[in-house]
């Protein structure tokens, strides 16, 4: 039996090359809002954290209807951090469109989520966006797309997939580049014949795959996942299989499905549905929901491992408690057990007990992570990432990665001397003759910590940098990490312009005056190798002689202060960031200097 009035696809792409910027559209063009109603930029992006930093974090499912037929569409994001969030979306999705910007073409995690759309043999629609860049090279692009489909070793059917040219931002689309773009009629229309239809049976036993977590303070938790086989009415009894395998009978007391923005309530669903019910406490992603008399377990969702690692402790230094909510351990265990149920690409050790374990897919995820609980009022210290090696034919082995990065030409020098020291080879170098040469090289993951910062430094600030993971290698050997030591605050109080002029000729400092500081906090960069104990809070003393010129005013250099992400790149394993609602600071593991030990 085929759903002919359904479509369920996802859009997939690199960062940044126009997703949920086309979501919008297509709402808006299927009458989704009302003529006078107002409605902002990439609405999908309803969390502060993606409004803020212009990226997608969480996937998200919306619907539109398109001559009768109901499309679902899922706007997954396009960081490689975020990767668990389209392994989990690829099962609710018959079809991907396929987004490529038309000038920067294919990057790692377009290879990403093709590879993953290829792997779950989902038919492809290519979408070069942004065909109004002055920059723009669409044969080249299409080009590298057919090329990464035969390195990815698509069928030959995959290979012969439809392509239309689009421009987000002003919502038109055509499937040849010299006809004339009025809306996105087209895409529409070739959503329609490309993308099959759902097909199950109808009459069959129930079997429902539960691919997100939501909660409602009037329902409760939401299982949102599709509907595979069988359908589902209000009232039913239905049986839920776990991880364990283990059989658990729940009752359904609510039905939505998805319309534009909102949830619209329904009495029963069926194959090819995507769905939101309620009723169901306990639930987990990848849990099927299925018949009671007949239960038949869909497989499980498959995530790819973490590969980078962070602890998180309780907040221990002298101004825990000023500004946070929550502030023991056993607020930071169940806050990250309740991460866990919506998250399903992290994995937490909880064997101790007042520091957690706390594996991710990247520095940014496990960053976004920490910026979320502080919001929420928590108050933490996280110390330095660190890779997840594995021992493979009793080997050490570490994980690598694929860089691409974007410079300009007079650049190259200074970035391959940079990625030469922190163990990185070249594999390919590509000059497109528009003064920018895109180059990847092969690294270790742990040669990419702390990496960002340095890069945008040494191309200030115009270059671009991807990375995905790219399999186990054996160790490499040490590696350098950060080559300067850092300034350190040898007593309480809080920092005076009279101290901080005085310690500027010694680094570059992270606080300004009257900042309050304590005993083993990091205020600044040492030029040096080795760590400093400063005075950050010494006044001057005043005499009843007075020079002319000597009470000038002193200028302060404006201090580097560090965000979140940059903070967690600087550290090193003997220091930790103290994260708080209102702050985020630097510190030494041992605060007292009597006790740390002396580095050499």
């Amino acid at each position: 039996m085929k759903r002919e009035d359904i479509r369920n696809i996802a859009i997939i792409a690199h960062v940044d090359h126009g997703k949920t910027t086309l979501v919008d559209c297509m709402l808006q063009q299927a009458g989704i809002f009302r003529a006078n109603e107002k409605v902002q930029e990439r609405v999908m992006d309803s969390n502060d954290l993606e409004r803020e930093k212009g990226i997608t974090i969480m996937a998200k499912n919306t619907g539109v209807v398109y001559n009768g037929v109901k499309i679902n569409i899922v706007d997954t994001p396009g960081h490689a951090d975020f990767g668990g969030e389209v392994e989990r979306t690829m099962k609710m999705a018959d079809g991907v469109l396929l987004l490529v910007d038309a000038s920067e073409g294919t990057l790692p995690q377009t290879r990403f989520v093709l590879k993953k759309a290829l792997e779950t043999k989902l038919p492809p629609i290519l979408v070069i966006n942004k065909i109004d860049r002055s920059d723009a090279r669409i044969d080249e692009v299409l080009n590298e797309v057919y090329d990464l489909f035969i390195d990815l070793d698509a069928a030959e059917d995959q290979l012969d997939f439809p392509i239309v040219y689009t421009n987000a931002k002003l919502g038109t689309a055509q499937l040849d580049l010299n006809d004339d773009a009025h809306d996105l009629k087209p895409l529409f229309d070739l959503i329609l014949e490309t993308i099959p239809a759902p097909e199950g049976d109808g009459n069959a036993p129930l079997q429902c795959l539960v691919t997100n977590i939501d909660y409602n303070d009037y329902v409760g938790r939401l299982a949102i996942g599709r509907v595979f086989s069988g359908s589902i009415r209000i009232g039913d009894n239905v049986a839920v299989i776990n991880i364990d395998g283990t059989l658990e009978k729940r009752k359904i007391t609510s039905i939505n499905t998805f319309q534009g923005l909102e949830r619209i309530d329904t009495e029963e669903v069926s194959i090819g549905d995507i769905v939101a019910l309620s009723g169901i406490e306990g639930i987990n992603i990848g849990d099927t929901i299925t018949d009671t008399e007949n239960p038949r377990p869909l497989p499980r969702i498959k995530v790819d491992e973490p590969t980078l690692s962070m602890v998180f402790s309780v907040n221990t230094s002298p101004f825990a408690g000023k500004d946070g909510k929550y502030v023991t351990s056993r607020n930071l265990l169940e806050r990250l057990k309740k991460e866990l149920l919506y998250n399903v690409s992290i994995k937490i050790d909880f064997s101790s007990a007042d520091s957690f374990k706390v594996m991710g897919r990247g520095e940014l995820q496990l960053a976004i992570l920490i910026e979320m609980m502080r919001r929420e009022g928590y108050e933490l210290s996280v110390s330095m990432p660190e890779t997840i090696t594995k021992e493979i034919n009793g080997a050490l082995h570490e994980p690598m990665e694929l860089l691409v990065i974007d410079v300009p030409e007079d650049f190259v020098g200074v970035v391959t001397q940079q990625i030469g020291m922190r163990k990185g080879k070249m594999q390919k170098m590509q000059n497109n003759g528009h003064g920018r040469v895109r180059i990847e090289f092969r690294i270790p993951s742990r040669g990419l910590i702390g990496f960002r910062s340095q890069f945008l430094t040494d191309t200030r600030g115009t270059g671009l940098l991807n990375h995905l993971f790219d399999g186990y290698e054996p160790w490499h050997g040490h590696m350098s990490k950060r080559q300067t030591g850092v300034l350190v605050s040898d007593r309480g109080g809080k920092s005076t312009t009279y101290a901080l002029f005085h310690l500027q000729p010694r680094g570059l400092l992270f606080i300004k005056e009257n900042t309050p500081v304590y005993e083993g906090m990091i205020i600044g960069e040492n030029s040096r190798d080795s760590d400093l104990d400063v005075n950050a809070t010494k006044e001057k003393k005043l005499t009843n002689m007075r020079a002319s010129g000597s009470d000038e005013s002193l200028q302060l250099i404006p201090p580097k202060q560090l965000t979140l992400e940059q903070a967690i790149e600087f550290i090193k394993e003997d220091e930790f960031v103290e994260v708080t609602p209102n702050s985020v600071r630097i510190r030494k593991k041992i605060l007292e200097a009597s006790k740390r030990p002396k580095r050499s």
